[in-house]
């Protein structure tokens, strides 16, 4: 009886070799997808990234000689002083078949788009980026180098080198360099925020109390969870420690001074030789093989240095944290457990781009089959009813648009659209207007904006009235020398209220055009946020733009030039049932002057305040004297009342018509006056201007631009549909789009196709015995 069946078949070394194979190629093809998937992150600024390693430290650190330890060879601009300032996304697959370094450098423009260079040429390439941006007023760009390198000696490892952070020294002097400083910090911040990134901090530090790059890291990730710490620079800082137990707390440093929940649980140190490689005089080495050598070789001496210093043995454990091949075995497993962890978690992702694509590439298609005449002149029907029915709800209120966005609070709105100044050159107080600091659009801000005109308007108070300006207006009447004070009163008041209501006339109008102005962009953004904006059609969409800001342009002026007569005929002519709003005072007062002393120390019979300096605020003694023998004269005789009657009406002739010596009785009747005439044209003025701007610049917002924007669209119709919609060129640019569209969802299938597959494989229980591969080392 055969016992074949029952004996297990030995595994040859041929197939144990095809299995290692199989495994090593899995791998090779799960980094080709995520370098694929880094790129369309790059290239569309899609949600998703491919884990990586980010490599921060300060400008001094050796972060470039430390990634160029980690891939094998030289390539980039080492230094002192800043010599990087874009980042540099390193792409990098072991190859044991590729003795020489094989590299590809992405397209600015597309950075799927890998193509081939020799090292001498990226090397170039990097150097004249850093010498075009340091001509530049922004140094430092956040776009990224990417570099795709095939090599023996690299590692299978994504990471990215950032520029060097900058510690400026304090004061004027530094300013330049401080802001600098600030750019770089802010742009390593950013991209230190996605959570996929590893970030390798690097420390050039023999104190661990010490956290230069680590101050900035943690403000990122304030538990150190995704941070692997490296000191950096270990062969010169070995000779600095006196003591044994100094070198113990710098290889295991305590909790106090570094957190022991960091990636790794205890940071790794790192030495790199010296010297570039090349042929010339001042080169090192020939070739990277002596460079990858001389990197092996410091290794051992760092350890035995350590050694000596500690005088015992070091630990496996502490030999796994020594050395740039430790950090590299361990950034490598580290990045291929991320890979695998990240696969179910990409996918989704990814199929969510792929259906948004696809969603888009149907759009642009349907735009393409409405490029005919009829379609279009519906479309463009159609936006002219969308858009006034958004301008009527922004005027009718609504919350739709966002305020801290769209709104405007008072002191914004006086910036834009001017304030309202009156002739003193003063400003009233905002935080006294009603909703003087919420961002306000649309009807709401055209509200307070008129409420702050009635507010202001209605406080003002006539310009005072010198002695000077009641003689010369005075003047000399046609027919005779006399004086007349009610013409007087006349030419003073409508002249005051003249220049002083002027102005706010064209600063109300001003303030108007700003708000209804601002409905504009708020309409289409309401029009974008539902989906119903022309996109592609710039000019109809500057066409309607434009006929609406003339149209109210035009109606604002209009409306004004219509204040301005109400304001020109108000102050060419006194209609005294008009401007004499207080008769019954004002003949109180003109009564008063027979003589009684009430009238003399009486406080205001018209209801007015006159300023303590204003004609008839004092009496001089002899007056009051006077008043009081005429009040016994009166008393004394009554029955003589008809000529006291007629003398004092002469006295008041004699005062007022006959006499050019300016009395204070002759100036207290033209400052009353004048202040009855001016109360009225302001109260005429602010009435008629308020009523207007609602009626004539308001109302046909709503009743005469639907009319005339669809005149303006009609009228552009059977001119050129073409110049108005820009067929051509849109028809062209659509074409465009449709293209780059069916590219980008192609890449996308493929990409998600290669995910799902390994995802199956990762599931597989085939693949599950092949999670182990042999070194690359």
């Amino acid at each position: 009886m055969s016992s074949d069946s029952s004996v297990p078949k030995s595994v040859t070394v041929e197939e144990m070799a095809a299995e290692e194979d199989a495994a090593i190629e899995e791998r090779y093809s799960l980094y080709e997808a995520y370098n694929e998937l880094h790129a369309l992150a790059q290239e569309l600024e899609t949600p998703f990234e491919a884990p990586a390693v980010l490599v921060v430290g300060q400008q001094t650190d050796g972060k470039s000689a430390l990634v160029e330890a980690l891939m094998g060879f030289q390539f980039n601009h080492v230094g002192g002083g800043t010599k990087t300032r874009r980042p540099i996304t390193l792409h990098m697959k072991y190859d044991p078949q590729c003795q020489f370094p094989l590299c590809h450098l992405g397209s600015d423009d597309d950075p799927s788009v890998a193509l081939p260079k020799s090292l001498s040429q990226i090397q170039a390439y990097i150097e004249a980026e850093n010498m075009r941006l340091e001509q530049e007023p922004s140094p430092f760009s956040a776009k990224e180098i990417i570099v795709k390198v095939q090599y023996k000696y690299c590692p299978n490892l994504t990471i990215i080198d950032t520029p060097g952070l900058i510690a400026p020294a304090p004061g004027l002097k530094n300013r330049a360099l401080q802001v600098q400083a600030r750019a770089v910090e802010a742009l390593v911040r950013a991209k230190m925020q996605h959570k996929e990134f590893i970030i390798l901090c690097l420390e050039d530090s023999s104190d661990w109390s010490i956290a230069t790059t680590r101050r900035i890291v943690m403000q990122v990730d304030p538990e150190l969870s995704r941070t692997i710490v490296v000191s950096t620079k270990l062969d010169t800082k070995i000779p600095q420690f006196s003591c044994s137990s100094d070198v113990e707390v710098f290889l295991s440093p305590p909790a106090s001074a570094l957190d022991s929940s960091l990636l790794g649980d205890s940071p790794f140190f790192t030495s790199v030789p010296s010297g570039r490689v090349g042929y010339g005089h001042d080169s090192v080495y020939k070739s990277n093989d002596e460079f990858k050598q001389a990197v092996s070789l410091r290794e051992i001496e760092d350890i035995a240095s350590l050694e000596k210093k500690l005088g015992r043995v070091l630990t496996k454990q502490e030999k796994n944290r020594i050395g740039v091949s430790k950090l590299r075995l361990f950034l490598e497993e580290l990045l291929w457990k991320r890979y695998k962890e990240s696969v179910p978690l990409i996918i989704p992702l990814l199929g969510k781009e792929y259906r948004s694509t696809v969603r888009k590439l149907d759009t642009v298609s349907k735009e393409l089959s409405s490029l005919d005449e009829a379609k279009l002149k519906e479309r463009g029907r159609t936006f002219h009813d969308l858009f006034l029915t958004k301008l009527s709800l922004l005027l009718k209120g609504t919350v739709v648009a966002p305020p801290d966005k769209f709104g405007e609070t008072l002191q914004d709105e006086r910036t834009q659209g001017g304030s309202f100044v009156g002739t003193d050159g003063l400003q009233f107080p905002h935080k006294l207007i009603p909703n003087a600091g919420m961002r306000l659009y649309g009807g709401a801000q055209y509200h307070r904006a008129m409420a702050e005109f009635r507010f202001l308007v209605g406080a003002i108070k006539c310009p005072p009235i010198t002695r000077e300006e009641i003689v010369n207006a005075c003047g000399v009447e046609d027919i005779h020398d006399g004086t007349n004070y009610s013409r007087t009163a006349c030419v003073i008041a409508v002249a005051k209220a003249r220049d002083t209501f002027e102005p706010f006339l064209h600063q109300l109008g001003a303030r108007l055009l700003h708000i209804l102005k601002r409905l504009l962009p708020i309409s289409v953004y309401l029009l974008q946020k539902e989906g119903e904006y022309l996109s592609g059609h710039e000019v109809f969409l500057k066409r309607v733009a434009s006929a609406f800001n003339s149209f109210v342009e035009s109606t604002e002026k209009s409306c004004r030039d219509k204040c301005m007569e109400d304001l020109a005929s108000t102050t060419r002519y006194v209609t005294w049932s008009l401007h004499n709003k207080n008769r019954a005072g004002l003949r109180q007062f003109l009564d008063s002057f027979g003589g009684t002393e009430q009238v003399a120390t009486s406080g205001n019979p018209l209801g007015f305040s006159l300023p303590q300096d204003a004609p008839g605020g004092t009496t001089d003694t002899k007056s009051r004297s006077d008043v009081k023998l005429s009040q016994l004269a009166s008393n004394i005789d009554s029955g003589s009342s008809l000529q006291t009657t007629e003398t004092r009406l002469a006295d008041l002739l004699d005062s007022t018509l006959w006499n050019r010596k300016l009395a204070p009785s002759s100036e207290r009747i033209v400052y009353a006056l004048v202040q009855q005439i001016f109360q009225g044209i302001r109260e005429y003025f602010l009435a008629s201007a308020e009523l207007k701007f609602n009626c004539f610049l308001l109302m046909p917002i709503v009743d005469k631009l639907p009319a005339l924007l669809r005149e303006e669209l009609e009228n552009a119709f059977e001119d050129d549909l073409d110049s108005i919609f820009d067929i051509t060129n849109l028809r062209q640019s659509l074409d465009q789009k449709k293209r780059s569209t069916e590219i980008e969802l192609r890449r996308i299938k493929r990409i998600k196709e290669k995910f799902r597959v390994m995802n199956e494989k990762l599931n597989s229980h085939e693949f599950a015995q092949n999670l182990n591969p042999p070194s690359l080392q």
